[in-house]
This record gives C-alpha cells, sequence and structure tokens, in this order.
C-alpha cells in the first residue's frame, strides 16, 4: 500500500479523497492556485504545494507541476478526483513514466472512452445497446443539417471531447441546426480545445441512468447498481439517487452486464461510469463512459456501504477486489443534491464571494455532507461555484427525501446567494415524489425560470408565529436589562400584530412552560423552542411536530425560512401597526432603459452599435461565463443609446452593457 498519495484536485472532492486516505494511515500532498492558498483541503492534508496562478489553466492543468509536485514530496500515487486532469490520458502516461502511479484506469481505457465517436463504436463492438446516429465529424453547417434531416428531427449534436454540458445542443429544424452547430464547434473549442461535433438521434422524454462498475488489475469486474441523474439543468445534474426509480431487476441486471462487458473490451481498472440514456419503458441506449470518479459516488456508497475511494487506491496498488458480483447488495435509498453559489431566481447566475455564516446540517449515518469550504471561505469566480454534496438516506424512497428536506431546512448559508430554495422546491414537487421523472424534468416544470412563486407555499401562519416566537424572546430579555426605572420597569405586553408585505396579522402570545401558546389570525400554535438569540436555526416543536426554520435579523424584521419559502415579518405594537399604515412604499429605480449583465463573465460580443433599431428577440451580445456562451436578447422594441462596455471586457452582475433611448 502507498505510504503517501498527492490529490491533483481541489473543493469538495480533494477533502473527500484526503478523508480516506487519513483513515487507511496515508499521507497526504494537497496542490493549490494562488486562489486556493487558504483553503479547506490545503490545511487538512499532511503537506501542499503551490502549482500556479488561479485560472485552472495556469495550475491544476498543468500536468508538468503536479509530477513535479510529486517528485518533490516523494509522492508515490496521483488521485485526480473528477474534472481538471482526470481523464487525460497524457497526464496518466507522464505519470507512468515519472514513476507514480495514477489512482485511476489504464492509458488505454482513457483514450477509449474519452472521444465520444471512438466509444460509441466501442460500445456496438462490445454487445451494447447504442442511439442511431452519424458517428463521424460533421464538417460544417450544410454537413449538419444533411445528417440531421437523414437521423430525423430531433438530434442532439455534441462536443466529441465533451462533457459537463458544454458543447451540446438539441436542434429540431434546420434553422436550429446551423446555429446549434457554431455554437456547440465554439464551446467545444473554448472548453476542450476540440471543435469535433458528432450527432445522434434525441430520444424524447428521456431519463439519464448510470451504472457504477469497478474492476482491478486481476480482470475481476463488478457493477455496484445504477444511480438515476435525470434531473439536470442544462444538461448538468443537480440531483442524484440510488437505486433509479424507473428500473426493475431485470432491467438492473441487463444494463449492470453491458457496462461489465464494455469494462472488460477496454481493459478497465478502476472505478468507472457507464451512463446510459433511457426511455420511459425502460429501453436503454449507452451515452458514454466516465473513466473517473463521478462527482455523484456518494450516492452508490449510502446504498451498498462501500468507500469507493478506498476500493481505487487498493486497486491502483495491484489489490483484488474483495468482493464479488454476488456479494453486491443494495441497502435502502439515497438521495443527492449539489448545494451551488447561485441565484435561482436570477436564471442560477453563479454567485462569488465569501461566505460570511457557513453551518451546514449535523451529519448522521444517514446525513452525509462532502464540501470544501468552511465559515469564511470564498467562492471563487474561477471555479465551479459548488459549495457542497448534501447526500440522505432512507429505508425508503420516501424517508431519503423527508430526511433531505429537513436536512436542506438546517442548511444555513449567508454571504453568497444559493440555491436550496429551488432543490427544496424540486423534491416537494409531486412529479418528483412520484418517481415521474425526464432530463427535461426542469425546463417542463419550471419553462420561463424559477421564480419566488414556483416555492411551495406552507400556510405563512407558521411562519408568523415563529417571527412571534422570536419577537417575544427579544422582548423578554430587553424586559430584563439591569438599571431599569423603578416602578418603570419594561412590560412585555401579549398582543402583536405581524406585518409581512404590508397584511397585518393580529397576534395573540402567552408564555408557557419552554415556549408559547399563540393564536395568529383564528390558528392556533402550541411552540415549545429552547432558541435563543444570536442562534441562526430556530429548532422547534409545534403543535407537536418537530420543525427547523432558519432565522436573520434584517433591519427591524425577522427573515424566516423553511422548506425553501421565505417570509420577513415586522413584529409591532397594534398601536405601531396603526402607524405603519401611513408609510408610504418605496418605489424601485427603473432599469428598464439598460440592458445589464446578468452574471459575472467576458463580453464576447456585441450585435449592435450606438443608433441601430432592434426588433424584440434580436441579439445584442455574449457574454461568456464558466466556458458557456450566453446570448442576451432584446425583450422589446429597443434603440441602442449608448455602448458601456467594450467587446473583451470582464462584467460583474448587474454591470450596464449598453443602454437604449
Amino acid at each position: 500500500m502507498f505510504s503517501k498519495i498527492l490529490i491533483a484536485n481541489r473543493g469538495e472532492i480533494a477533502c473527500r479523497i484526503i478523508r480516506t486516505a487519513q483513515r487507511m494511515g496515508i499521507r497526504t500532498v494537497a496542490v493549490y492556485s494562488d486562489a486556493d492558498r487558504h483553503s479547506l483541503h490545503v490545511r487538512m492534508a499532511d503537506e501542499a504545494v503551490h502549482i500556479g496562478a488561479a485560472p485552472s489553466a495556469q495550475s491544476y492543468l498543468v500536468a508538468e507541476r503536479i509530477i513535479e509536485a510529486c517528485r518533490a514530496t516523494g509522492a508515490q500515487a496521483v488521485h485526480p478526483g473528477f474534472g481538471f486532469l482526470s481523464e487525460r490520458s497524457a497526464f496518466a502516461a507522464a505519470l507512468e513514466a515519472a514513476g507514480v502511479v495514477f489512482i485511476g484506469p489504464g492509458v488505454k481505457a482513457i483514450d477509449s472512452m474519452g472521444d465520444k465517436i471512438t466509444s460509441k463504436l466501442l460500445a456496438q463492438k462490445a454487445g451494447v445497446s447504442t442511439i442511431p446516429g452519424f458517428t463521424g465529424v460533421i464538417e460544417g453547417p450544410d454537413h449538419a443539417v444533411a445528417i440531421a434531416r437523414e437521423i430525423g428531427y430531433p438530434v442532439m449534436l455534441k462536443a466529441s471531447a465533451g462533457g459537463g454540458g458544454k458543447g451540446m445542443r438539441i436542434v429540431r429544424s434546420d434553422a436550429e441546426c446551423r446555429e446549434g452547430f457554431q455554437r456547440a464547434t465554439n464551446e467545444a473549442v473554448a472548453a476542450f480545445g476540440d471543435g469535433r461535433v458528432f450527432a445522434e438521434k434525441f430520444i424524447e422524454d428521456p431519463r439519464h441512468v448510470e451504472i457504477q462498475v469497478l474492476a482491478d488489475k486481476h480482470g475481476n469486474i463488478v457493477y455496484l447498481g445504477e444511480r438515476e441523474c435525470s434531473i439536470q439543468r442544462r444538461h448538468q445534474k443537480v440531483l442524484e439517487e440510488a437505486p433509479s426509480p424507473l428500473l426493475d431487476e431485470k432491467t438492473r441486471r441487463a444494463m449492470g452486464e453491458q457496462a461489465v462487458a464494455l469494462a472488460r473490451a477496454v481493459d478497465y481498472c478502476s472505478a468507472g461510469t457507464v451512463e446510459f440514456v433511457t426511455d420511459q419503458q425502460r429501453n436503454f441506449y449507452f451515452l458514454e463512459m466516465n473513466t473517473r470518479l463521478q462527482v455523484e459516488h456518494p450516492v452508490t456508497e449510502m446504498i451498498t456501504g462501500l468507500d469507493l475511494v478506498e476500493l481505487m487506491i487498493r486497486v491502483a496498488a495491484g489489490e483484488r477486489l474483495p468482493l464479488k458480483q454476488k456479494d453486491v447488495k443494495l441497502q435502502g435509498w439515497a438521495l443527492e443534491a449539489r448545494v451551488y453559489a447561485e441565484d435561482p431566481f436570477r436564471n442560477f447566475l453563479p454567485s462569488t464571494g465569501r461566505l460570511t455564516r457557513y453551518r451546514p446540517p449535523l451529519q448522521t449515518p444517514h446525513v452525509r455532507v462532502d464540501t470544501g469550504i468552511e465559515e469564511g471561505g470564498e467562492v471563487s469566480m474561477y471555479y465551479d461555484p459548488m459549495i457542497a454534496k448534501l447526500v440522505t438516506h432512507g429505508a425508503t424512497r420516501a424517508e431519503a427525501i423527508a430526511r433531505m428536506q429537513d436536512a436542506l431546512d438546517a442548511y444555513y448559508i449567508r454571504g453568497v446567494s444559493h440555491n436550496i430554495s429551488f432543490l427544496n422546491a424540486v423534491i416537494s414537487h409531486e412529479r418528483f415524489r412520484d418517481g415521474r421523472l425526464s432530463t427535461g424534468f426542469i425546463a417542463e416544470e419550471y419553462p420561463d425560470g424559477f421564480h419566488a412563486g414556483d416555492v411551495p407555499r406552507e400556510d405563512p401562519r407558521l411562519l408568523i408565529a415563529l417571527a412571534a416566537t422570536v419577537h417575544r424572546r427579544f422582548q423578554d430579555r430587553a424586559a430584563r436589562l439591569s438599571g431599569q426605572l423603578q416602578s418603570h420597569e419594561r412590560r412585555v405586553g401579549t398582543d402583536f400584530v405581524v406585518i409581512v408585505d404590508r397584511v397585518h396579522h393580529p397576534v395573540h402570545i402567552l408564555p408557557l412552560d419552554g415556549g408559547f401558546d399563540i393564536r395568529v389570525d383564528d390558528t392556533e400554535y402550541r411552540i415549545v423552542t429552547a432558541w435563543h438569540m444570536g442562534q441562526p436555526l430556530l429548532k422547534a416543536e409545534v403543535n407537536g411536530e418537530r420543525i427547523c426554520a432558519q432565522v436573520d435579523r434584517v433591519g427591524l424584521r425577522y427573515r424566516l425560512a423553511h422548506r425553501g419559502s421565505q417570509l420577513d415579518a415586522l413584529v409591532v405594537t397594534p398601536t405601531a401597526a396603526t402607524m405603519e399604515r401611513l408609510m408610504l412604499a418605496k418605489q424601485a429605480p427603473d432599469l428598464s432603459k439598460f440592458l445589464l449583465s446578468p452574471m459575472p463573465g467576458l463580453l464576447k460580443r456585441l450585435a449592435v452599435k450606438v443608433g441601430d433599431e432592434v426588433k424584440a428577440g434580436e441579439e445584442l451580445a455574449i457574454v461568456e461565463a464558466m466556458k458557456m456562451e450566453n446570448s442576451l436578447r432584446a425583450t422589446d422594441d429597443v434603440k441602442i443609446g449608448r455602448i458601456l462596455a467594450n467587446e473583451g471586457q470582464s462584467l460583474a452582475v448587474d454591470q450596464p452593457i449598453l443602454a437604449f433611448e
């Protein structure tokens, strides 16, 4: 077994690998860029080596610096995690030449499966079901249209070297095909340095189901069940679960056996994932093979009891797999939610900055948090904005979902925007709970984006009662302050008015042992809680049911959040409430005369100039963010008055680009 390994990655996956290595008694080496100098993975490792500037192309993607770090520290092996160099065969070969073990598959497997065209041909040869399509390289827009017509619309255009949703377009007409080919090619060049694009039939109402395989160097290969990853936004996974609510045992076995056959065909060794697109009738087709550890591997670990990172390390060290296929038992259900620093109410724009408060839910045998950040840490503009992966387990799918809801309620993040309200909305959706999933779920259920009205609405009186509880605790503390004038001590009343969106809710509150009896309008609540000022989480028993809500003080108001809903409440005396009715509402500024950048990014192109008259729907500019091109279009007929930003300029969120006359 290795005595020291280097983790060629950052963030949550680096921390996750370090934890397993430490448990195995293996010393660890972290690498870091300028932006990650003070990151959690650097402090967790036994040693850390600086490898370059913040952009990944100048640090985490520079193989020579990783290898030099191995030489300098004496690391015997490298775990690449996922992303960055994890699927670069040249990196694996360079490590081998340097006498360092790559904790992953061999060069042959990476090369064979890294190219979508080659992998599809190999899958066909290995007897794996594949989607009809054109596996050659498309030569241009006209060629793309000719191929699409032959296959039959709808067609998926894909970058051959692609991944992570980049370089992919679904096209349903000749016009969409021409534009989609150009966009896919541009994104492929920007993200992978390889503009090759191929085409295949798009399966209507598809589901994304993948098989986890594990192989050693002695010819032993097993599959560890499946993961359903159909809840995606722009081809990037949001929620994953294991097992899939779609599959039966017969289909699971067939998919698993095909995945093993493909792994055997390329002499696979290590953990890997064979992804399938599946229709609603359980017909499945090979999509691609990921020759690395997957982001969503924890759900498989939760239902199998296995540590995939440990098994990868042991296999890389030459050990045999400790289990056969008959030993693989799936226990219960697991669900993973990707917690991102993004604003779901602003089209999921990435949010960067410092985590001023960060309290993940308490980890238990049924709740797991994989994170690479802590309170005071920074979400950088240079890398993926994932904060953590939240994983829950239950005996049933319903129990795993219920535990996920509770864990999301207890996940307290401040300083950056986050997607917890969106995650709560998805897992609360009737269609999700019924298991009626597809990769189009988010686009179909939230066609105009995610808005406050899409958050499942609970009875607001519950949060109003909690606001009254918080306020009463504040008032009770104020009444106990020393030095009050005798006979004029502060007395706390029993009647208040809670104002929400200028609607007045009369509240009557009476203290009881450990809590309060509260009447909101005509509804009674008994709230028992040990909450005190300063605690961000209000854990209480409300009418006998345990809940957890988040509490913030915003000016004179209390902001409460529960199950994705948020409520700002002003709690005042009846007299003050009468005065509040006379207050004027502040009007928001008119920004309709400006085109604002919806995200931090690069102004790739301006499509207009001063004086142009533009019709609604026409393109105004392209902003590149996270290597994705985002087209900004006019929502109304406008005339361009001023250009406020230049091509090639870095933009902040809400920075003006154009002014309209």
